[in-house]
């Protein structure tokens, strides 16, 4: 009589059943730790030669509105006046 496997022991499917489900925990397993380590990266500063956020920068209100007249977001008189509200 025929077993639920290839070679009539029984065994076949189960097998194939069992190694996939630990292939998959495997694959899944390397996704999170990829992910894990994508996150953990990006919390230590690291943000590829962009600005950081407000958790990793250290700019005082001032060095922002000095660092926006130079790129030109903010005309004279604006900076000028945010320069007193700040002092």
């Amino acid at each position: 009589m025929y077993g639920w496997g290839w070679n009539g022991d029984g065994a076949g499917l189960i097998g194939m059943t069992i190694m996939m489900i630990f292939w998959l925990a495997i694959v899944v397993g390397i996704v999170f730790l990829v992910a894990w380590l994508v996150r953990q990266s990006g919390q230590t500063g690291h943000t590829g030669g962009t600005a950081a956020g407000p958790e990793g920068s250290h700019e005082t209100p001032l060095d922002i509105i000095k660092s926006r007249y130079a790129r030109g977001e903010i005309d004279k008189a604006e900076f000028e006046e945010k320069k007193k509200d700040l002092a």
